[in-house]
């Protein structure tokens, strides 16, 4: 696919396609990137950070991010602007870069989409406690698609919500192929319960 620049909003949290992202926008360089992307209707990019923090200098982050497309906003009874994205493509980070505000841009590549991938018969269990756990997650997974039949779609969702760590999410989200994402947080999942919030 074709490289094209991305905005990119360095987190410690990884979003997965498909998947729901709460934040609370103050800073000056995010807040622009919040307006320009929904008068444009764009997108920017969420990369996990590898070393370094949310503010100031440019953080080291991971090679593979998600595109967010914000669904809904609303300002916070401290002030602060509260927006709701949902997870879309992924894309590997080419180069990056940072403006003088302090944003960070990247040459990007866009990956393909995953495609459908049946849910195997002997891990429907997995789809079927998903359906009991995302409604008492708050709001954000109203505005998800729901795909529990969907191999990819479901171990996306179990590795939002399982209390893994970091770079256990990371390399789900390297995993391109579904069923071996799946069978991996169906082994984690073994091991601990889903966490209380998103």
């Amino acid at each position: 696919m074709a490289a094209r620049t991305l905005p990119l909003f360095p987190l410690h949290t990884v979003l997965f396609p498909g998947g729901p992202l709460a934040l609370r926008i103050f800073e000056t360089r995010y807040l622009d990137l919040v307006r320009r992307c929904m008068k444009e209707q764009g997108a920017f990019g969420v990369t996990a950070i590898l070393e370094g923090e949310e503010a100031g200098a440019a953080a080291r982050v991971a090679d593979i991010g998600t595109c967010a497309r914000i669904v809904d906003f609303d300002p916070l009874p401290d002030g602060l602007l509260g927006i709701t994205c949902v997870g879309a493509e992924r894309f590997r980070v080419l180069r990056r870069w940072q403006q003088q505000d302090g944003l960070n841009l990247a040459e990007v590549e866009c990956l393909a989409p995953e495609p459908a991938c049946a849910l195997p018969a002997e891990l429907a269990h997995l789809a079927d406690l998903l359906r009991e756990v995302l409604p008492k997650l708050g709001h954000g997974y109203s505005y998800v698609d729901a795909r529990y039949e969907d191999a990819g779609w479901v171990a996306n969702r179990w590795a939002e919500v399982l209390p893994l760590k970091p770079e256990e999410k990371l390399a789900l989200l390297q995993t391109d192929a579904p069923l071996e994402r799946l069978v991996q947080v169906a082994a984690w999942s073994a091991r601990q319960p889903p966490a209380a919030h998103v």
